[in-house]
Order: structure tokens, then sequence, then C-alpha cells
């Protein structure tokens, strides 16, 4: 979930809390469905963000789609009323579906792990142990693998998942290879982005195109010393 500034201890300007059930302006003229007390406008800019109002609308989302909504057949009001929330709520957090349904497929995955920033190996391995545990949970989950793959089939969303999630992940990886060729931990006659590939490919095989494989424990481990120690026969 996004954290954007201190906006998310739910306090308002004027003292009360903005709450899932909060009526805010809409930004159209459709009808209002949602529910609660009724406040003053207030404007758009300026205005803390409640973390209830935030849990509220990803839980919709994943209700609907619990319920067998496709990605494709939500509308921002058809959320705004399942959360309880004003169409202004969800537009002050994000500039629209794709953006959300991003936090959504964030929200349900495991959360990134810390990483030291400068360690090489070290780091790497707890990006590959991370790619491992996310490939586990989209197995256990028959939801999430069903949004990736409606995710797939809609470019612009994709686009949204790969600019903000993957990009990001990747270019933390090719860092820590990076960190690791300046250690002396990895060959440096070797271009980084084929190393990095070595690592993560075998991980990625399992966890997109062999659904089916294993994904023990070990799996990192065994990996990594496979790939440091080289994979042409030992000379006697």
């Amino acid at each position: 979930m996004r954290d954007q500034g201190g906006e998310r201890d739910g306090t308002r300007e004027d003292g009360r809390h903005d709450t899932p059930h909060e009526q805010e302006p809409s930004p159209d003229p459709e009808p209002r469905h949602d529910h609660g007390p009724c406040h003053d406008q207030e404007p758009r800019r300026g205005r803390p963000r409640s973390a209830a109002a935030e849990r509220a609308i990803l839980d919709a989302v994943i209700a609907l789609l619990e319920a067998g909504e496709p990605l494709a057949g939500l509308s921002i009001e058809r959320i705004a009323r399942t959360a309880g929330v004003g169409k202004a709520t969800i537009y002050r957090r994000w500039s629209g579906k794709e953006e959300l349904f991003v936090d959504v497929v964030r929200d349900m995955e495991p959360d990134d792990p810390p990483l030291s920033g400068t360690e090489g190996l070290a780091d790497l391995r707890i990006m590959l142990e991370s790619l491992r545990t996310r490939g586990l949970a989209q197995r256990s989950s028959a939801l999430l693998h069903n949004i990736f793959a409606q995710m797939k089939s809609h470019p612009k969303l994709w686009d949204e998942y790969f600019g903000t999630v993957i990009a990001p992940r990747r270019a933390a990886m090719l860092a820590a290879v990076r960190r690791a060729v300046a250690a002396g931990e990895l060959r440096d006659d070797l271009d980084v982005e084929l190393i990095d590939d070595l690592f993560v490919g075998p991980v990625l095989v399992r966890t997109v195109h062999r659904p089916e494989a294993p994904l023990p424990d070990d799996l990192v481990d065994r990996l990594m010393t496979a790939l440091l120690q080289g994979l042409a026969p030992r000379r006697v």
C-alpha cells in the first residue's frame, strides 16, 4: 500500500477523522450511493489521508473480485459504493483504476523484504527468496493467480504493474549484483545484466513457466551454490 508523506494518520484539518463511510464530493454527476453522515465539502488538495478509508477501498476491490467480478468490469463508482466512500476519496489516492489495482495486488502479495543496501550476494539472496515466496503465494491463492492472469490481458494495467513493481525490483537486483562484483564476490568480466538473469531466471522458470515445479525452502541456497561453483564437471 502506498505511503506518501504524512497523509495516513486519519486526522483531518478540522479535527475530525476521515472514515471509510464519509460522504465526499463526487468528481462527476453520477448518482451517489454511499452512506454515512454528510460533511461540508473541503478542497481536494492538502487533506490528510485516512488509513481506514484506504483499507476499506482495497478490501472492497478484493471482495468484488472474490465475488467473481472481472477487473475490466469494475468501475470506480462500484468500488466506492462497496467501500462506503465517495469517489473523490478514491481519486485523491489513486489516479485511476490501474494504479488502484496495482496496489490491491501489492497488498495481497508478501511484503518486499528490507535490504542492507550495502551487501552484494546477501541482498541478492534476500531478493531471490522473496521471489520464491511470492511464487508460493500466487500458487496458494486462486484469487491472486486469477488477478495476474487478467492483468496480463490488459496492457495498460500490466504496464502500470511492471513500471511500479517489477522494474524497481529488477533495478534493486542489478544494484546488488554490481555491489557483489565490486566486492569481489562475483566475476567482473561478465555483463551485469547477464549475471542477474542467471540468478533470477531459474526462479522465474519455476514460479511462472513451471507452476508444477517444487519451490522448496532450500531452493535459493542450492541455486546460488550451483552458480557460484559453476556447472562444469570438477576435474580430479
